[in-house]
């Protein structure tokens, strides 16, 4: 059963109560991520992450990793462009502890320079880790080239330039000015009593700012070419094009489409690119949203002659999805999503989650039935009409590794016309 509240200081706190369950996963999502921060500042969203479990009023690193493993439990967080996540799954008999934990550091956390200083040196590695994976790179690179100069086109790690300039009241200044009480969402699901939460959570978060906090900068499509000509063994690649926002209309839809165009081994890229012509080792569509924007785009790993054929067939097969859609690969497309959304409910953490995401996103909670009616809703008519679309746009390419035999971003367009 799934139940809402917002606490005096206007928190709110959602539990999913699965009664069966013999532990709880909970934690606290903030709206605040990378697309919230300056050129100046980049990654500090992503650094605060890591120096909320480096020490608070009350407890040491080392207190809070051992109390959570003392217990048998797990605590972790991750940064996204609109938000950030502190959580913790513990048993059931725990869930005080988890829930005070996590309460701790996202009210209470000290930001000793001494830790920053060796936790700017961690993240420094982090960097340079992402720059040695080129089919991690090549998504920033594509990013940056879509939404130039803008936050969301900037990496959520930040640059060792940016990450070196900020400093434990930098870090302290952005708790206090985005991590308010309207941003704030407390959630869990598990083996938990809504009111006996509720009220553990009015206890505990009475340390969160509540004025008004600004909205992050609208995201601005440009579209364009990034090429960095590496001596790799592969070329990696993406093209893509403005896509769907999670309020869009067709959003569904973009998702089924890219199912479809590369969403498995029985799609079409998969099946025309890697099975029948050797081309590539790796290649999957995305539909990727944003609240405000999306992508739709394609990645593919490849060799350096190969890429030659690749960039034609793959424009090709582009070209030719609006016109050839049938019934059989439709159908299997919205078999897969929908039960990458019903495989969801089994698993507690994807709960909470899950709720948290919908508040933030949506303002709501979206059931499941919704979701997978829209999902039965959409006709190939209207997949149809979006692959026409999608694909006239303005494309984003981008390619990292040995470049000098893929064709130009002119030849692309024009053979996407």
């Amino acid at each position: 059963m799934i139940n809402t509240s917002t606490l005096s200081n206007g928190i709110r706190v959602i539990t999913d109560s699965v009664e069966t369950a013999e532990s709880v996963s909970l934690g606290v999502w903030v709206s605040v991520g990378a697309r919230y921060e300056t050129k100046e500042n980049n990654g500090i969203s992503h650094m605060l992450e890591h120096m909320a479990f480096k020490g608070t009023t009350t407890r040491s690193a080392f207190e809070i990793s051992k109390e959570i493993e003392d217990v048998g439990g797990y605590i972790n967080a991750y940064t996204a462009k609109n938000m950030t996540a502190y959580y913790v799954r513990v048993l059931k008999e725990n869930l005080d502890l988890g829930l005070n934990i996590i309460a701790d550091i996202v009210q209470n956390s000290t930001m000793d320079p001494e830790e920053l200083k060796k936790e700017k040196g961690v993240i420094i590695q982090e960097i340079n880790m992402q720059n040695d994976t080129p089919d991690d790179l090549i998504f920033d690179y594509y990013a940056a080239c879509a939404y130039p100069d803008q936050p969301i086109g900037r990496t959520i790690l930040g640059t060792a330039e940016s990450v070196l300039k900020i400093e434990s009241q930098d870090l302290l200044n952005y708790i206090h000015s985005q991590y308010t009480t309207n941003r704030l969402i407390v959630s869990a699901s598990g083996k938990v009593d809504h009111k006996s939460f509720v009220d553990a959570c009015e206890k505990l978060f009475t340390n969160v700012p509540s004025h008004q906090t600004e909205n992050a900068l609208p995201a601005i499509y440009h579209g364009g070419d990034k090429r960095v000509n590496k001596p790799h063994e592969q070329v990696n690649l993406v093209l893509g094009f403005e896509g769907f926002s999670y309020h869009h209309p067709d959003y569904y839809a973009g998702s089924i489409l890219a199912s479809i165009i590369g969403g498995g081994m029985s799609s079409r890229l998969f099946q025309e690119i890697r099975e029948k012509r050797g081309l590539v080792y790796s290649i999957y569509a995305f539909n990727s949203p944003q609240t405000d924007t999306g992508t739709f785009g394609i990645y593919a790993g490849t060799g350096e002659k190969e890429v030659v054929e690749l960039m034609p067939v793959l424009c090709d097969e582009l070209m030719r999805v609006s016109g050839s859609l049938t019934d059989e690969e439709i159908s299997r497309a919205k078999a897969q999503l929908k039960a990458s959304v019903l495989m969801q409910e089994e698993n507690i953490s994807s709960h909470a989650r899950t709720n948290a995401v919908d508040l933030i996103i949506y303002g709501r909670l979206i059931p499941k039935e919704e979701v997978i009616s829209k999902i039965e809703a959409v006709e190939k008519h209207q997949l149809e009409k979006i692959a026409r679309q999608l694909f006239k746009q303005k494309p984003t390419f981008a390619a990292l590794g040995p470049i000098q035999n893929i064709m130009s971003y002119e030849e692309i367009t024009k053979r996407l016309q």
